[in-house]
């Protein structure tokens, strides 16, 4: 990042200091503003993007505490590296500083020398950081990337309200079987495409894909509301999409597909679980094995979407569903209760 220049800003209430400073930063290939208190500080950080932060202690209207803590509890600007340069002695000051989030601490008059070393350390570390959000990104969903950067990443589990869906395609094997395998991974890449953009845009988030299998959560790792209507939403959606993806194979002479919905709701474990160089995001519990034997049994019952009494319930009275006769489920220890939702109706 320090080769190609950084964009830097200096909050000093002494127009002196400012002025050298961000003379000295430019000297050094980066772009630097200045504010001259606190205050002006945080403004202009809410409307454009810095690299980093150059902060003095003792100025009027908002002092350098004061922008340290609005820092730490601002989830956007709690990660920008912010190094103090205050003529405040004392190793009280220091250790404040540090514990408020500041990566380092240099005392004024400034050495250049230094100055430079200290601010290519911390934007090498901001690089670093910027590298693995955007690992985090890629390969987690945005509702698992915002609670990591929330709550940081620990091996465990909560107890959480939430609704689980189960969802798979309808004798995949035999269709596998049936075509060349650069077919097989070309439908399975669609049919992802299509499933996830109908349950993230009802706030689900996929955790799970195990084949032609997905597994997705309403409610966590975030809150959120009427999450069994939501399931129920996204998963009509999802049977819509089948539906509009079978006329274009139909038109390819290409079988059509069918997928089966399971939908759980209620208390259930969810967490990070594996091991620190590896883990996923998942919940676990009888909610969650409830919805994965309903998704079995839709092939059993002859239904597509099948849910718990605990859906039902959640939803309100014009969602039209059949109810069927009880039955026994593999690792159920009574009957359950089952419904079929109506896929013709539009929620």
């Amino acid at each position: 990042m320090a080769e190609s220049g950084a964009r830097l800003l200096v909050a000093d209430d002494n127009k002196v200091n400012r002025l050298l400073l961000i003379r000295s930063l430019e000297l050094m290939g980066h772009r630097a503003s200045g504010a001259e208190n606190g205050r002006v500080a945080l403004e202009m950080l809410e409307h454009e993007p810095f690299d980093l932060m150059l902060l003095d202690i003792a100025m009027p209207e908002m002092d350098g505490f004061q922008v340290l803590e609005r820092l730490l509890g601002n989830s956007r600007l709690h990660d920008l590296p912010v190094i103090v340069t205050s003529a405040v002695e004392g190793l009280d000051a220091v250790v404040r500083c540090i514990e408020l989030g500041a990566d380092d601490y240099l005392h004024k008059p400034v050495n250049p020398v230094l100055l430079k070393a200290r601010v290519n350390s911390s934007l090498e570390k901001k690089r670093l950081r910027d590298a693995q959000r955007e690992l985090v990104r890629r390969f987690a969903t945005s509702e698992v990337a915002q609670d990591l950067q929330q709550s940081g990443f620990a091996l465990g589990g909560k107890h959480v309200e939430a609704t689980v869906m189960f969802s798979d395609i309808r004798g995949f094997t035999s269709l596998c079987a049936s075509q060349p395998p650069d077919e097989t991974i070309e439908l399975l890449n669609t049919y992802y495409t299509l499933m996830f953009d109908a349950i993230s845009g009802h706030g689900g988030v996929v955790n799970q894909m195990i084949g032609d299998g997905l597994m997705a959560v309403f409610g966590a790792p975030l809150p959120l509301a009427d999450a069994p209507l939501a399931a129920v939403r996204a998963a009509l959606e999802m049977i819509e999409m089948i539906e509009l993806l079978n006329v274009d194979r139909s038109a390819a002479r290409k079988a059509p597909i069918r997928i089966g919905v399971g939908i759980a709701s209620g208390e259930m474990i969810a967490g990070y679980t594996g091991t620190q160089s590896r883990a996923t995001y998942t919940c676990v519990g009888d909610t969650v094995n409830l919805a994965a034997r309903l998704e079995g049994h839709t092939k059993v019952a002859g239904r597509t979407i099948l849910i718990d009494q605990a859906t039902l319930q959640a939803l309100p009275p014009d969602v039209q569903v059949e109810v069927l006769e009880p039955v026994a489920l593999k690792g159920i220890a009574s009957a359950v209760e089952l419904f079929s939702v109506d896929c013709a109706q539009s929620l």
